[in-house]
């Protein structure tokens, strides 16, 4: 039986080397530590960390937009990651729900997030969250 204690908590510069590690895993990416740890001083994003006892095992990432079309900014859950072993902890909620307490102290009323159509196991973690799906359609382009 596993009895490791998990957490979420804010990501700091320290825990770039982690993050960095992750993202690797995530999506194949690579950054630097030094550009981790810039990102994460320059105060634009919201990064949560998940840890199985005392390593970090996932991350989930925030970012909140204003437009002058609105009265108050909107947010977006860019990433969530949490490794195949420490999955089914409550480790994404746990970081969903901190990532929202961050956004709400900015003056978020709204959250979206993206997640593939196929991804079942992520979309029922949304839904347990309170995320509904919506009909709207995802374009892009790259440069």
């Amino acid at each position: 039986m596993d009895h490791a204690a998990t957490h979420v908590r804010w990501a700091t510069i320290e825990d770039a080397e982690d993050l960095v590690r992750l993202n690797r895993e995530f999506n194949g990416g690579y950054r630097a530590v030094e550009q981790v740890q810039a990102s994460i001083e320059s105060n634009r994003e919201l990064v949560a960390l998940a840890c199985l006892d005392d390593t970090v095992v996932g991350f989930a990432c925030a970012q909140w937009f204003s437009s002058f079309c609105y009265d108050h900014p909107y947010g977006e859950i860019t990433e969530m990651y949490v490794q195949e072993h420490a999955r089914r902890k409550g480790l994404a909620a746990g970081m969903i729900s901190l990532l929202e307490e961050g956004l709400r102290e900015r003056g978020v009323r709204s959250v979206k997030l993206l997640t593939g159509l196929t991804n079942e196991r992520a979309i029922q973690v949304y839904q347990n969250s309170g995320y509904q799906k919506e009909r709207e359609l995802l374009l892009s382009k790259r440069f």
